[in-house]
């Protein structure tokens, strides 16, 4: 833990590099305390205690906040798309990855009957690799599959338009859902610089007064709606209280997910949208507007939610920016499980700094 910890503040993400340096750096040699660590053993590691770290991140949290250095009174909250381990060719649609999984598993029954076959025990332990990489592939193939009808799911509920001149044959095949057959559970998204490449979106939940980063989830849905009641319920969850305020920007800002944290004693503040009339006031509450709402709207029109605002640039998006400096720019895992594992790395060492910050001496 002491190893992936210090290599994540120090923007090393390999498994095999942090294996290099625990021969070639002072700090890394000092860690292991004369032991030697291969890279299977960290790289399972990694992802294998999901779970372990989820409650250490909840633990450390937790005594901060018992010792006042930490508060919820307002928490910013903000999204990240990472990319994914997988590349654009991947993604494949129904009949191609029905195709995919007929090699795959002719390719492993056919290794299987070499290794019954061969006499040799150093070709039967080459063979042997090569099997349980193809068992891994076609594993994989089964999944997207399987991931494919989720995205079938979404198609339908909101389908592309048509382009211009497009007939209906080209529009049928330009929208036809795909999967990717190297990490099945990655989707194409649009990412920062306006591109579309497989990726997932991390979520990370942060006090303002300190930095500390509450919460973290990971999904792999390319808009930031719905996203908010999720994180609130985590936050509850984890320590047994909502913040007052919680602050996020316009992609979040869905009536019934304000209406939801709105009941349940947290005040959200998010930009409210531009109306389509520019003569109409966007703060003034409309006719169906509920009271939740209504107030939404007054409240982010006065100078106090503005300045209250401004916070969660200098903290939500500045952890995010500390992550994309530490490395965390894409993956190295697959699948949602290992992915959140590796984002909770990152809060745990992002926290472990600010924790030193907070308890420096003056």
């Amino acid at each position: 833990m002491a190893l992936w910890l210090y290599a994540t503040v120090d923007g090393v993400g390999s498994a095999r590099e942090i294996e290099r340096l625990t021969e070639a750096h002072d700090a890394y040699r000092w860690i292991c305390g004369g032991v030697n660590v291969n890279h299977h053993t960290l790289s399972d590691f990694r992802c294998a205690r999901s779970e372990l770290l989820d409650e250490v991140l909840t633990h450390s949290v937790a005594v901060m906040l018992d010792k006042g250095l930490v508060k919820l009174e307002r928490v910013a909250q903000d999204g990240m798309r990472v990319r994914a381990s997988a590349g654009a060719a991947s993604f494949r649609r129904r009949s191609t990855l029905k195709c995919c999984l007929e090699e795959a598993q002719a390719q492993v029954e056919a290794l299987r009957a070499e290794i019954d076959a061969d006499p040799q025990a150093s070709n039967r332990r080459c063979r042997a690799a090569g099997l349980r990489a193809a068992e891994e592939r076609q594993q994989r193939v089964a999944q997207a599959l399987v991931q494919l009808a989720e995205v079938e799911k979404q198609k339908k509920k909101k389908p592309l338009p048509k382009k211009e001149n497009e007939t209906e044959e080209e529009h049928a095949k330009r929208t036809e859902p795909r999967a990717s057959s190297t990490d099945p559970e990655a989707r194409v998204m649009k990412m920062a610089d306006g591109g579309f490449r497989p990726a997932y979106n991390v979520q990370f939940a942060t006090a303002t007064d300190t930095q500390f980063i509450v919460g973290v989830d990971v999904s792999n849905t390319g808009s930031d709606l719905g996203q908010l009641p999720p994180m609130l319920d985590q936050v509850k969850q984890r320590y047994g209280q909502r913040p007052a305020e919680w602050l996020v920007d316009g992609g979040y800002a869905r009536h019934d997910d304000i209406e939801e944290a709105d009941g349940q004693g947290t005040t959200v503040y998010a930009p409210v949208p531009k109306p389509k009339d520019p003569s109409r006031d966007p703060h003034l509450p409309r006719g169906d507007d509920s009271a939740a709402i209504a107030q939404w709207r007054q409240r982010m029109g006065g100078s106090e939610a503005k300045d209250i605002y401004r916070q969660r640039a200098a903290t939500a998006e500045c952890v995010n920016a500390i992550a994309r400096g530490r490395g965390l720019s894409q993956f190295v895992v697959r699948g949602l499980n290992k992915v959140k594992a590796v984002a909770l790395w990152y809060a745990l060492a992002h926290n472990l700094m600010r924790a030193v910050a907070l308890t420096a001496p003056a």
